[in-house]
C-alpha cells in the first residue's frame, strides 16, 4: 500500500472512515513577584515528574479527558512510516488550547510562546507583529497553510489581521521546521510561524457543517462570524469562512510621565481617538485527497479594512486625522504525491494582490495620500528521495517575483514602479540513527534581482541541526543547530514615503543554540518541558522604529549586534479525578541583545531598542467534563515584560517601563444531539493596567469580551 506522508503544516481531513470512534487529541513589577514566577517555574518543573513517576500507570492509550473531549468524531486512517522526534521541539498551540486562551487573533495567542516579543499599537486596530529571539519582524516568516505570507505592510506581517475562528493550529519553530520535505524559502528565516487552518471533518453519513459564532464586549466590538464544511465526494471537501470585526477604539487611558529627578511632568486621563476599525475576512477552500499518497488544495483568502491610525501621543496631542485603507487577497494552491514509496514530489504556486491607500491631513503633520499597490507571483517545487531506510535527501527551488506600484495622489498622481525577482535553491539531507541520533544539514543560495542589488553575489547560508536521544526509553533529547539567514531589505524598507532608506545593506543572521527536552504522558499526567540557551550575531541588522506615526517608520542599519538568551518553557495537564482537567503553561525569556557596532559610539554595548531583558508567562486553566458530555472551565492568563528603552541609547529618558497583566475566562459547552453550544465571557486586564508596548501608544485598560457559538 502507497504511504501518504505530509508535513507538520498539512493533515489529512476526515473524508474516509471506518465507523469507530477517535480519541483525538504603570508599575515596574518588584523583584520579589519576578523571583516568584521564577521559583514557580522551578518547583513545577522539578516536582512533576517525580509525582507523575509515581503515581503513573504505563499507558499509550489516549488521555480520558481526550477520548471524552472527542467522542463524537469519527477515526481517519493513514499509513506509513511513523513520524520520527523532531529535531528541534516547536512550542504548538492547537485546538480547543486556542479556545480557552484570552486571545482574539494570532498576534494575542502568540503572546504565550517563550522567546516572542510583542509590538502592539493598542486595540482591536491597532498593527501587531512579533519579534523572536530579538532577530527582527522579518526574520520571523509566517506561512498560511503551507505558504508564506507576502510582506504587505510596513515591511511586516500584521498579525491582528488574522482570526483564531478557523484557525486549527499554530506551530512556532526555532531555526527551522524538522522535516527536510519543505520548500526552499523555508530554510531561509531565522523563525518560522506555521497557521493552519481548520480541515473539515465528517462523520459517516454526513456532508454538511455550519459553524456561527458571535462576539462583542467592550469599545464597541462586533465580531460575527460563519462558516460551512461541505462533502462533495468521498476525498472532495468544500470549505468556507466569513467574518466581520468593527470597534469604535475609544477606551480610557492614562496619561503620564515623570521626570528623571522624580517629580511628575504630567497626569491626566483621557480617550483613545481615532482608533476605530472596519474589517471583512472571506476565505474559501476546496480539498482533495485520492488513493493513499497523495493530495491537492485551493485556498483563496480576502480582507478588506478601513481604519483609523490613533497615532502617538506627544505633546498634548490626543487626536490625529490619518486613516488606512487596506485590501489583501490571495489565491494559493498546494499539490502533494508520493511515488515508488520512496519518492515525494510537492508544488506550491500562490498569486497575491495587496493594496493600501494612507491618507493623512492633519495640520501638525505632512500632509499625505498615497496608494501603494504589490503583486506577487511564487511558484516552489520540492523534491524528497528516501535513499536508504536510515537517509533521506531534498531538492527545492523556489521563484518569486514581486512589483509595487506608489502614487502620490496630493502631487498629481506621482508614480514609482519597482519590481524584484527572487531565487532559492536549497539542498539538505537527514540521517536517522535508530532511536539514538537525528542530523539534518542543508545549504540554501539566495539571489535577489532589483535596482538596488546591482553587483550583489547569490548569497549561501548552511545550516546544521543535531538531536541525541541518550536513552531511548526515556523521551529526553538534546538538541542543537548552527544556522545562517540572509535578509535583504524589502520594498518598504528601501521606498515607502518618509521611511525607506535606499542605502540599507542586507542583513546577515548567525543562530547558535542548545536545547534540552523533556516529555512524559500517562493516564494521570501530560508533562512536556524544555529549556534552550541561543547566542544570535547579527551583521548589519535593520530596525524600524516609529517616526511619530504608526504608519511611517524609520529605518536604519545597526552595524552589528550580539544576542545571548534563554528560554524556558513548561507544560502540564494532569487528570484529575471526577473528570476535572488541570492544565499549565508557564514560559521564561532572558535576552540581551546588544550594539556593538562601534566602540567610540555613545550607545555602544547598550540593549537594542525595545527588547526587555525579562519576559514571561503563565496560564492555568480548570476544566471538567460532565458524564453526558457538557463541558466547563476556568482560565488565568498572566503576561510580563520588562523594562526596556525606546531608542538606540540607555538613558533615563528612553525608558520604558516593564508590564503585566492578568486575564481571566469562563466558558461552557454544551452538546444536544448533532448540535454544539459554546459560551465564553473573558475579563482582560483584569486589575486595570496602565502599561504601554510601544512607548506613546497606550493600551486598553480593563476590558470585556463575550462569545456565543453555535455549531452543526
Amino acid at each position: 500500500m502507497g504511504r501518504l506522508q505530509e508535513s507538520d503544516e498539512v493533515r489529512r481531513p476526515a473524508v474516509e472512515h471506518t465507523g469507530h470512534t477517535l480519541a483525538i487529541q504603570s508599575m515596574r513589577l518588584n523583584k520579589t513577584s519576578l523571583h516568584i514566577l521564577v521559583l514557580a517555574f522551578c518547583v513545577l518543573g522539578v516536582c512533576a515528574p517525580a509525582s507523575a513517576h509515581a503515581m503513573a500507570v504505563a499507558s499509550t492509550e489516549a488521555s480520558p479527558s481526550d477520548s471524552v473531549r472527542h467522542k463524537h468524531m469519527d477515526e481517519v486512517v493513514v499509513t506509513g512510516r511513523a513520524l520520527t522526534k523532531d529535531v528541534i521541539v516547536p512550542q504548538v498551540l492547537k485546538g480547543e488550547e486556542l479556545e480557552r486562551l484570552s486571545a482574539l487573533n494570532v498576534a494575542d495567542a502568540l503572546r504565550y510562546f517563550s522567546g516572542v516579543q510583542l509590538k502592539d499599537y493598542g486595540g482591536v486596530g491597532g498593527i501587531k507583529t512579533i519579534n523572536i529571539r530579538s532577530m527582527g519582524s522579518q526574520h520571523a516568516a509566517i506561512y498560511y497553510n503551507g505558504v508564506q505570507l507576502g510582506n504587505a505592510q510596513n515591511g511586516q506581517i500584521d498579525l491582528g489581521k488574522y482570526s483564531l475562528d478557523n484557525m486549527e493550529q499554530i506551530d512556532l519553530y526555532n531555526g527551522q521546521k524538522s522535516d527536510i520535505f519543505q520548500s526552499a524559502r523555508e530554510f531561509g528565516a531565522a523563525g518560522n510561524v506555521y497557521l493552519t487552518t481548520r480541515r473539515p471533518y465528517f462523520k459517516q453519513d454526513e456532508r454538511v457543517h455550519l459553524r456561527a459564532r458571535m462576539r462583542c464586549g467592550s469599545f464597541a466590538l462586533a465580531n460575527p462570524s460563519v462558516g460551512m464544511d461541505i462533502k462533495l465526494t468521498d476525498g472532495l471537501a468544500l470549505t468556507m469562512d466569513a467574518e466581520y470585526v468593527y470597534s469604535d477604539g475609544k477606551y480610557p487611558f492614562r496619561y503620564r510621565r515623570v521626570l528623571p529627578d522624580g517629580q511628575t511632568a504630567y497626569d491626566t486621563t483621557a480617550v483613545r481617538q481615532n482608533g476605530d476599525i472596519n474589517a471583512v475576512r472571506t476565505e474559501l477552500g476546496l480539498h482533495h485527497y485520492y488513493r493513499n499518497t497523495g493530495f491537492w488544495r485551493i485556498h483563496g483568502y480576502n480582507y478588506y479594512s478601513e481604519r483609523g491610525v490613533p497615532g502617538a501621543i506627544v505633546n498634548n496631542v490626543w487626536r490625529n486625522g490619518e486613516r488606512l485603507w487596506d485590501r489583501n487577497s490571495f489565491v494559493q494552491a498546494q499539490w502533494q504525491d508520493e511515488w515508488f514509496g520512496r519518492w515525494n514530489t510537492r508544488l506550491l504556486a500562490k498569486y497575491a494582490n495587496d493594496y493600501t491607500h494612507y491618507q493623512n491631513y492633519d495640520e501638525r503633520l505632512l500632509p499625505a495620500n498615497n496608494e501603494y499597490l504589490q503583486q506577487e507571483v511564487y511558484v516552489s517545487l520540492a523534491n524528497k528521495v528516501q535513499l536508504l531506510r536510515w537517509w533521506d535527501l531534498s531538492v527545492a527551488y523556489d521563484y518569486q517575483y514581486n512589483t509595487l506600484t506608489k502614487h502620490e495622489l496630493i502631487t498629481s498622481g506621482a508614480e514609482e514602479y519597482h519590481t524584484r525577482h527572487s531565487h532559492w535553491l536549497s539542498a539538505a539531507t537527514a540521517f536517522n540513527i535508530k532511536e539514538y541520533l537525528r542530523l539534518q544539514a542543508s545549504v540554501l543560495m539566495t539571489a535577489i534581482s532589483d535596482q538596488q542589488s546591482a553587483g550583489i553575489q547569490p548569497k549561501f547560508t548552511p545550516g546544521v541541526f543535531v538531536s541525541l536521544r541518550p536513552y531511548p526509553a526515556i523521551d529526553l533529547s538534546l538538541n542543537a543547530f548552527y544556522k545562517q539567514s540572509y535578509r535583504y531589505p524589502t520594498f518598504n524598507d528601501l521606498y515607502y514615503t518618509d521611511m525607506g532608506n535606499a542605502s540599507l545593506r542586507p542583513e546577515l543572521a548567525r543562530q547558535h543554540s542548545i536545547e534540552i527536552a523533556y516529555r512524559h504522558k500517562s493516564r494521570i499526567v501530560d508533562l512536556s518541558a524544555n529549556a534552550s540557551y541561543y547566542y544570535n550575531r547579527v551583521t548589519d541588522k535593520i530596525i524600524a522604529y516609529p517616526k511619530g506615526q504608526q504608519f511611517r517608520w524609520t529605518m536604519l542599519n545597526l552595524g552589528e549586534v550580539k544576542i545571548n538568551g534563554v528560554d524556558a518553557k513548561l507544560d502540564m495537564s494532569w487528570f484529575l479525578p471526577l473528570q476535572f482537567t488541570l492544565r499549565t503553561r508557564l514560559n521564561y525569556t532572558y535576552q540581551t541583545a546588544i550594539d556593538v557596532t562601534n566602540p567610540e559610539d555613545s550607545y555602544y554595548g547598550h540593549q537594542i531598542p525595545y527588547i526587555p531583558w525579562h519576559s514571561g508567562g503563565a496560564v492555568v486553566g480548570l476544566d471538567w467534563a460532565s458524564k453526558r458530555g457538557d463541558h466547563y472551565g476556568l482560565n488565568y492568563s498572566f503576561i510580563y515584560v520588562g523594562e526596556r528603552y525606546s531608542q538606540q541609547e540607555n538613558t533615563i529618558y528612553n525608558y520604558v517601563q516593564p508590564w503585566y497583566t492578568h486575564d481571566l475566562s469562563l466558558y461552557g459547552e454544551w452538546n444536544i444531539q448533532r448540535y454544539g453550544l459554546k459560551a465564553n465571557i473573558e475579563i482582560n486586564n483584569l486589575l486595570g493596567q496602565d502599561y504601554e508596548v510601544i512607548q506613546n501608544y497606550p493600551m486598553p485598560k480593563q476590558n470585556v469580551r463575550c462569545t456565543v457559538a453555535f455549531t452543526y
